[in-house]
């Protein structure tokens, strides 16, 4: 009978459950269709990137589908380890887990929810997110960048945006920001902190996530050996076995990980999408099951009071506790930093219609396992929740699959971050790889992916220890989630022009919430967060370093730049010579002459007919123009001919239309487009072959980028000699026109020569040590990171290197 009465209500009670996630279900979706409306009405005032603009629904359900994979895979897994890395002896009561379930459900809801979906993800910087993303946006719209450059390289690529914002009223934030310089420190340590913290994420999330998987695993075995084994020393061997296979396994899965991640984030996307659907189900589907047959009363707990009845018994043991709950929403800052991989539509649904719920039944199936055996031995076990034993080893396997997707988000944000501290001179020179065509903040690093493997694996080795993880990612969490909401209040008060009332309630509001959390995992800052700081002190380090170096050599660069006037009118009195031919001079200054060939030209009065001044700027695109493209894949002569026939046609065009020519501050513009004359010069091909000698490709790069075999010897070369002629007599071209093309012509016969700056940074005696470990660091890496664009295939015969001292 009792049997019976169990099989019959147990349909009821479920029956009953559904109209309550059919009803989130629905609000979610009319909560979408809002926000989309909301969003149309805002399209006219602010500019979205081409990838959202001409985004379909089929391409949004793609991304969706590909978000799972990459994105949530963190949110997903973190059920292995939220209550897990809970001290079973911090527990007084089963009451206390109804309690705890509550800050899980309201955190899940205010943080991710609330937070990200629907306020920062509309803060993108031209689809890209994260902290720095945020600090970029302050850059150029309030003038708080460090690096002139900042502003200036972007003058071309955000042209209409920074047209359309002089007309925005100044507030008094504004100018009270702009005019300390105090403050242009603060939010570039800001933004570094934010980016440390990521980083660190990105190291610390692969080795809980498997190390926690694996310890499951571990577990499994054991169970299975002492079911085949019953006496008391295959009991030790089991718990023998419990330990010793956690650390091994997960090494092999990291190595694993980190190993697939050139594939790119499509690929990796698709793979890894359909793993975590069906861990999503799986432990959502016994969630359901236990909040019917263990503990149905758990769904009360989503009401505040519980939150109230927390708090007014709050001692230290109470309060270490939340710093295992806010594990819950490890990955919510991926859902901003990885929005460079997708679009803001596909991550906001997937989120509010599929992650959000399938989440809080699974916390709510295992906070109910937990208060109904409260003294059982490893109750907080995730696995253990799992009623049929048979579907626990299922659940083992499972979950080592989901744990190495888990790690995918940071891993994905990691590289979105250096490739943005890249673009603002606050990381070193590494090779960032764009893996697809359609949407440019899809990258890999490659340099940044080893060494994110190799810190991993030390710190699994190192700790192996999921409740000191499980601290040290709970600090790395609610620090950048902190980041994040200082940025933002500042976003939303100097770049969307909000009233400052606003800005100071969101700071507020989801400050305050994520200060409770940062205090909680202070509190445990012995029991594993130090770890953190370490981490931290490493990446801070490096980008500090990087970030000084090139902010004093820039400086100096703009202090002792003199003007063409200077090199045109006063060189002559000088007895400079002039040297038949044309002469590149690659310079990092957007204007002037570069103090490197003021010295070299103090030292040896002579320069070429023809000089042209070139000056590279990153681009955060996966394709580049094919003038540049010529120059990266060791076709240097290309490059120069695409130059010169783009000079001669600026000099053609000049005396017609000069405004359309030149910027406010009259910089050329890129040229380019066909003239109803014809080409200005007439190029003419020919061919020669001939061997390259060893000094020419003597460098692994070189031959890499050329597509030589390592151990081949040089093969022989075709080079493309290109010969420029006038055209035919035109009654349109006047005579000046012609004898400037005509001395265009000779110098390009007389031969080429390329210039490059090599800079040498010293520190002055008398230096602190600070300053002395800085710029040590800075030479350092700067010796060891990968070599400038400009000097890839340039022939030695032709190439002119001017070493300069910066005495700092």
């Amino acid at each position: 009978m009792h049997l019976l009465r169990e099989w019959v209500l147990v349909p009821f009670q479920a029956v009953a459950l559904v109209p309550y996630f059919l009803l989130k279900a629905v609000i979610a979706l009319h909560i979408e269709i809002a926000t989309t409306l909301v969003e149309q009405l805002l399209r006219s005032n602010f500019s979205l990137p081409w990838n959202v603009q001409k985004e379909t629904w089929r391409h949004t359900l793609f991304l969706s589908l590909q978000s799972l994979g990459v994105i949530y895979g963190r949110l997903s897994t973190a059920p292995l380890y939220v209550l897990e890395s809970i001290d079973p002896e911090d527990i007084r009561s089963p009451n206390e887990i109804h309690e705890l379930f509550s800050f899980i459900f309201w955190t899940l809801t205010i943080i991710p929810l609330l937070k990200y979906a629907f306020i920062v993800l509309r803060a993108d910087d031209d689809g890209e997110g994260g902290p720095f993303s945020l600090y970029s946006l302050l850059c150029r719209h309030a003038r708080v960048g460090l690096l002139p450059r900042n502003r200036g390289s972007d003058k071309i690529l955000h042209h209409e945006e920074d047209s359309s914002s002089k007309g925005k009223l100044e507030n008094k934030a504004r100018r009270v920001i702009e005019k300390h310089k105090s403050c242009h420190y603060l939010l570039l340590f800001l933004a570094l902190l934010g980016a440390c913290m990521i980083l660190s994420d990105a190291v610390l999330t692969p080795a809980i996530s498997v190390l926690s998987a694996t310890s499951g695993l571990g577990r499994s075995l054991a169970t299975i050996s002492v079911k085949f084994f019953s006496s008391h020393k295959t009991k030790d061997h089991g718990k023998c076995l419990e330990e010793i296979c956690a650390n091994p396994a997960a090494c092999a899965i990291l190595v694993c990980l980190f190993t697939l991640q050139h594939h790119g984030t499509k690929r990796i996307g698709c793979i890894f999408a359909p793993i975590v659907i069906i861990w999503l189900f799986f432990i959502s589907g016994f969630g359901l099951y236990n909040i019917i047959h263990c503990d149905p009363q758990i769904l009360r707990a989503v009401s505040p009071v519980y939150l109230l009845r927390f708090m007014k018994k709050i001692n230290l043991s109470h309060w270490k506790l939340l710093s295992s709950i806010v594990l819950c929403v490890a990955g919510s800052e991926a859902m901003f930093a990885d929005l460079g991989h997708f679009s803001k539509k596909s991550i906001k649904i997937t989120f509010i219609c599929f992650i959000y719920p399938v989440l809080l039944v699974t916390y709510a199936g295992q906070a109910a396992f937990v208060s109904k055996y409260f003294n059982a031995a490893d109750a907080f076990h995730l696995s253990e929740s799992i009623p049929n034993k048979n579907l626990q080893h299922v659940f083992a396997v499972l979950s080592l699959f989901a744990s190495a997707v888990g790690s995918q988000a940071t891993i994905t944000a990691g590289f979105s971050i250096i490739n943005q501290c890249q673009a603002l001179d606050c990381f070193p020179r590494v090779k960032v790889v764009h893996t697809s065509e359609q949407i440019h903040g899809q990258v890999y690093v490659t340099d940044v992916n080893w060494l994110f493997m190799t810190l991993s694996l030390a710190i699994t080795i190192g700790l192996h220890d999921i409740s000191q993880l499980g601290k040290a990612t709970g600090l790395a969490i609610t620090s950048g989630m902190l980041v994040t909401t200082c940025l933002m209040s500042l976003v939303i008060a100097l770049y969307w022009e909000k009233s400052l009332f606003a800005s100071v309630c969101f700071l507020l509001f989801f400050g305050s919430i994520e200060a409770i959390y940062l205090s909680t995992s202070l509190v445990s800052f012995f029991r594993g967060a130090w770890c953190l700081i370490i981490l931290f002190l490493l990446f801070m380090t490096i980008m500090g370093a990087w970030h000084y170096g090139s902010l004093k050599k820039y400086e100096f660069d703009i202090e002792n730049k003199v003007s063409v006037e200077w090199l045109t009118d006063y060189s002559p009195g000088l007895g400079v010579s002039r040297v038949p031919g044309i002469g590149f001079i690659y310079s990092d200054v957007d204007t002037g002459i570069p103090a490197f060939f003021s010295h070299f030209i103090t030292n040896l009065p002579a320069f070429h007919q023809v000089l042209i001044f070139v000056s590279f700027k990153s681009s955060p695109v996966p394709h580049i123009p094919e003038i540049v493209d010529t120059l990266l894949a060791g076709d240097t002569d290309d490059f120069e001919d695409q130059i010169i026939s783009l000079i001669g046609e600026f000099i053609t065009r000049e005396e017609y239309d000069c405004e359309a020519l030149s910027s406010p501050e009259g910089k050329m513009i890129i040229l380019g487009s066909p003239m109803e004359d014809g080409n200005a010069l007439v190029p003419m091909a020919e061919t020669s072959s001939s061997t390259c000698p060893p000094t020419i490709i003597g460098s692994e790069s070189q031959r890499h980028l050329l597509g030589i075999p390592p151990d081949s010897a040089n093969p022989p070369i075709t080079r493309k000699r290109v010969r420029f002629t006038l055209p035919p007599k035109s009654p349109q071209m006047r005579a000046s026109v012609r004898e400037e093309l005509e001395e265009i012509v000779e110098a390009r016969e007389s031969g080429t020569a390329y210039f490059l700056g090599q800079s040498h940074l010293l520190a002055r005696k008398g230096s602190n040590f600070f300053k002395k470990f800085l710029i040590m660091v800075y030479v350092f890496l700067d010796k060891n990171s990968r070599e400038p664009p400009v000097a890839l295939n340039i022939p030695n015969a032709a190439l002119l290197e001017v070493g300069t001292l910066y005495t700092l």
